[in-house]
């Protein structure tokens, strides 16, 4: 199995040193063509309007939407939920995979980044908390009845599954802790060959 990590824009190769030192083969994603060789991918934090302008002379936003329709496992942080949101406040494109709604930069701007504990659903096992990085991070204000929690900022969802889709409001690949990493590899394995 070969793990992508979108590599136009924001922190992707955190990504790639975590997936590796979990012994996934990883490739970084810059086209179209890069997409068709992979099969799950990262879609690591950064600025989301960015990434998508960086996306349009390779068209690759309307092919990810599709491998994603169609099965690929995938994981999104900060800017990648946003990129996925079925709806996006202040509006924005976004490719409508995950039936939620994010409001972007949220918990406020730069300066306002913090780490905070974000308690985790059982199945990522103990310690039941985690480490939470959040950079202007989006918060999601509606859940679909298809996406399931995994993880609380208090009340907040920062941690949900739709399907073979994780995504994270936050910057798991800034901490230690690599479960979120691993329940994507584990979640990419399954249906895989």
């Amino acid at each position: 199995m070969l793990c992508g990590v979108l590599a136009l824009q924001g922190g992707w190769d955190a990504h790639c040193q975590i997936l590796c030192a979990l012994g996934a083969e990883v490739r970084a994603v810059r086209t179209a063509a890069d997409l068709e060789t992979v099969d799950c991918l990262v879609i690591p934090g950064g600025e989301s309007t960015a990434m998508l302008r960086l996306m349009e002379s390779e068209r690759l936003a309307p092919r990810l939407a599709e491998r994603l329709h169609t099965g690929m496992a995938a994981l999104a942080t900060c800017a990648g939920v946003i990129l996925l949101a079925q709806g996006v406040d202040p509006e924005q494109e976004s490719l409508g995979v995950m039936a939620l709604g994010v409001e972007r930069n949220a918990y406020g701007r730069q300066v306002h980044s913090k780490i905070a504990p974000v308690t985790l659903a059982a199945e990522l096992g103990d310690p039941p908390q985690m480490e939470g990085v959040f950079i202007r991070a989006p918060r999601i204000t509606r859940l679909g009845p298809e996406v399931e929690v995994l993880g609380r900022l208090g009340e907040d969802p920062v941690l949900v599954r739709q399907d073979r889709v994780l995504g994270a409001t936050f910057h798991p690949e800034l901490t230690a802790d690599q479960r979120v990493h691993r329940l994507f590899l584990e979640m990419a394995e399954v249906g895989h060959g």
